[in-house]
């Protein structure tokens, strides 16, 4: 028996020792194969759009010039996923202008990895209406002047029609996606000026929005939907959305730690709970809720948009409670946008700037419009927001923030980590391991000219360059 005994142990140590291996190595297990490096080009010119180009070796030789370090040894946080808002309106696009070989074709290339799949592992959806759903709508709807604070007339049939069997069949392809839920607004009559657009949550209501969040996590689940995070309001500090909703943080941390905390604790509902979901110019604004001892446990993290502020709000909200998650969950493109500005500026902001601010993911607004970026509300509807597809009847157009998620998506899943590279001039750039073992690197020319550079690990070095306004994709 002693015997045994030790030579499981002795098993379960050779089992650690390989798993660790793998997440750091980055392909050095194998010292008799070549380190083939493969990696993938897009250019602000288009003429390459997620391009794989011929496969580079490290080698011994160190080059001189701009060199772009990367260590595993120091790992910073995991990262959940990289996507889209699947908003009503995508999905509806998707389930009405496609016929079924191409909707099942669409799907395939979006949320796999095989072939010229681009892997899309996360998704935010409306709780309710967005504002680029063709018309507002809310899953406890009444005539003027009437309640329903039991919510015995809740029921997701909007949903039902377009949305859900859309995520029906993503999750056919990819179990394991990750979906946050959003609200725009509560139902009208909860408002404190009982219309669509701005007020706020009238106080006798908390403990009814509460239970409201609760019966649409169960019964995404009854409908085969698991709701991964919610955040508590889009932009709680904009009115101007239709329909949209004003939450001030102590409005916030009032009805998280005494209502929706301990209602999803009561219903055992395990879904995450985020806050703020706004702006980087007010990072006291999601820090005020997590300073608060009661509303904290319930707290997972803080969600953030970049219309104004600077990227680097993320890690101050970080820095001060390092025990709690960061997220990236919305930025739009426009229609009359420049695909190379764009380009640049969403990979060096987000995509990197985000990830290396401690973000877990990057989110893009949102998955697909029609050619007149239609559907959306009226009066505060965005009627300019590019998709990343534009589908029309059987017509489907691939956008910039395509290959902005893509150039992540593809090559980063759910429970990689984010490991240090160095900042270089003119080269903003972010690495990453991924559960299997392999090291990625995204690298962005942010300069006006050619650049030429290397790229070190474990001692050994490749030499790229990029053109002006690049983005490279790097894996080994």
């Amino acid at each position: 028996m002693r015997n045994e005994f030790n030579m499981k142990i002795l098993f379960v140590k050779i089992i650690s020792l390989v798993l660790g291996a793998v997440l750091t190595s980055c392909s050095t297990e194998n010292s008799q194969r070549e380190h083939m490096v493969s990696w993938w080009l897009t250019t602000g010119d288009k003429t390459s759009l997620i391009a794989q180009q011929q496969s580079l070796t490290f080698n011994d030789t160190l080059f001189n010039g701009s060199m772009i370090s990367v260590d595993t040894a120091q790992k910073f946080q995991s990262i959940d996923g990289f996507g889209f808002a699947l908003t009503g309106g995508s999905a509806m696009l998707i389930h009405t202008k496609l016929n079924d070989v191409q909707r099942s074709d669409l799907l395939k290339e979006l949320f796999q990895t095989a072939g010229d799949g681009i892997g899309i592992s996360y998704l935010r959806i409306s709780i309710g209406a967005s504002d680029l759903d063709e018309g507002v709508f809310s899953y406890d709807d009444l005539p003027n002047g009437e309640t329903d604070p039991n919510l015995n007339k809740f029921n997701l049939s909007y949903d039902t029609m377009h949305l859900i069997p859309v995520l029906k069949e993503i999750l056919s392809l990819n179990p394991k996606i990750k979906i946050m839920g959003s609200p725009w607004s509560s139902p009208v009559w909860m408002k404190t000026n009982k219309l669509i657009k701005g007020g706020s949550l009238k106080p006798e209501f908390y403990e009814t929005y509460a239970n409201y969040f609760v019966r649409y996590i169960q019964s995404m689940a009854n409908a085969g939907i698991p709701i991964d995070a919610i955040t508590i309001q889009n932009e709680p500090e904009n009115p101007k959305n239709t329909p949209s909703l004003v939450m001030t943080a102590t409005e916030q941390a009032l009805f998280v730690k005494k209502y929706l905390g301990p209602a999803l604790k009561k219903n055992n509902v395990h879904t995450k709970v985020i806050v703020f979901d706004h702006n980087c110019d007010h990072p006291e604004f999601p820090i005020s809720i997590l300073n608060d001892r009661e509303a904290k446990p319930y707290v997972d993290g803080s969600a953030f948009h970049m219309y104004l502020g600077e990227i680097d709000a993320l890690t101050k909200v970080h820095d001060t409670h390092p025990d709690k998650n960061i997220y990236f969950t919305e930025q739009w493109t426009s229609g009359q946008g420049s695909f190379n500005e764009d380009l640049r500026w969403h990979v060096k902001t987000l995509v990197i700037g985000a990830t290396r601010n401690w973000s877990r993911n990057v989110l893009e607004w949102n998955l697909a419009a029609d050619p007149n970026f239609d559907p959306h509300t009226n009066d505060g509807g965005c009627d300019i927001c590019q998709g990343a597809l534009t589908i029309g009847n059987g017509t489907i157009e691939r956008n910039v923030s395509y290959y902005i998620i893509a150039h992540a998506s593809k090559f980063v899943p759910d429970g990689s980590v984010r490991i240090a590279s160095n900042l270089v001039e003119g080269l903003p750039n972010v690495a990453f391991v991924t559960p299997t073992g392999k090291c990625v690197l995204i690298v962005l020319n942010d300069s006006d000219s050619l650049k030429s550079f290397s790229i070190q690990h474990n001692g050994k070095s490749i030499s790229s360059k990029l053109t002006s306004g690049s983005v490279a994709t790097f894996a080994w």
